[in-house]
């Protein structure tokens, strides 16, 4: 590795990291990131999470063995922002050198999070959903379930129809006027939650809801849920009925547990953890069996996991040719 002597730490913007990032390669990063999980490659502890007046900071921390790469991501989540002109969302990157500690990059991470946090819910898409899934159901309308829907059109051989639930109505049809142009399919705009969820074959919760949206009644047999929401501990977005029929997915068995869409359930007594299949990456990997049926209900519970961030930061510095990578 290089002396750190008159070596310079590299500024990303978010328009730099938006030129040099595609959904192809966000997903490609999330899964290397998982493969690495799976394979003992991985060191990241659970995010710690500071709660804040309407919000919280959270610090995220990650070692990557095979790329050989370090960061640490400081992201918030602050629901009332979109009423101050803020996103909910925004995170600023450091990477640093493993041998050294040296900060290779400061990046702007707010469009990164995104990405990669959509790259997963298409990962467990591919790894859990029927092949044949053609209706997308999303309960939220905000940032993360546009960036979901882009996701979810790479990797769908047959995306036909979108239907769309979100308190606010009027984000709804924002987020029909904004996507019609970028992923072909026919869109609905429902007025209830259970009209989208008993239509879909994908479902997506991107919600801060701290109560049940998805109820069990609601989910037809052989969906895929991707449960992206709830990132914190008190959030959930899904029925613990519907979690303890289908077969559940964590992104991390630690942080999953304490923040992920299980965490309610699990600590009021109502799911147990021996009702969890495992974590996404075993699956990857083939240590564990994903779907096994058509009927089957699966759910992925994403937090959002610090190697991902790592991982995908390995891309765009990669592409932007920063010294050392």
């Amino acid at each position: 590795m290089h002396s750190s002597v008159g070596r310079k730490t590299v500024y990303v913007t978010e328009e730099q990291v938006r030129e040099a990032l595609t959904m192809h390669d966000a997903i490609e990063a999330v899964e290397l990131a998982f493969r690495e999980k799976a394979l003992g490659n991985a060191i990241m502890p659970p995010k710690l999470i500071v709660p804040l007046p309407n919000g919280d900071i959270r610090a995220m921390p990650a070692y990557l063995k095979g790329i050989n790469l370090a960061g640490v991501k400081v992201v918030n989540s602050h629901p009332k922002n979109r009423a101050l002109g803020l996103p909910t969302v925004m995170a600023i990157l450091i990477v640093v050198e493993p041998e050294t500690g040296f900060p290779i990059a400061l990046i702007e991470a707010t469009h990164l999070t995104a990405m990669r946090t959509a790259a997963a819910g298409a990962l467990a898409t591919k790894l859990l959903a029927r092949s044949d899934s053609r209706k997308v159901g999303l309960i939220g309308a905000g940032v993360q379930a546009r960036y979901q829907l882009l996701a979810l059109d790479a990797i769908m051989e047959h995306l036909e129809e979108v239907h769309i639930w979100s308190l606010e109505k009027e984000l709804a049809h924002s987020l029909v006027a904004e996507m019609q142009g970028k992923v072909s399919a026919k869109y609905f705009v429902h007025d209830e939650p259970s009209k989208v969820v008993s239509e879909a074959d994908i479902i997506v919760t991107a919600t801060p809801s701290c109560a049940p949206i998805v109820m069990n009644d609601w989910v037809r047999n052989g969906a895929h849920i991707n449960a992206i929401g709830a990132d914190a501990p008190g959030k959930q977005e899904l029925d613990p009925a519907l979690l303890k029929r289908a077969k559940v997915f964590l992104d991390d068995w630690a942080q999953g547990t304490e923040s992920g869409e299980v965490n309610v359930p699990l600590r009021s007594g109502l799911m147990s953890r021996d009702e969890i299949s495992g974590e996404i990456c075993d699956v990857l990997v083939g240590r564990l069996q994903g779907r096994t049926s058509d009927s089957e209900v699966t759910v992925f519970s994403s937090t959002g996991l610090a190697i991902q961030d790592v991982a995908t930061a390995f891309v765009v510095l990669r592409r932007l040719n920063v010294a050392g990578l």
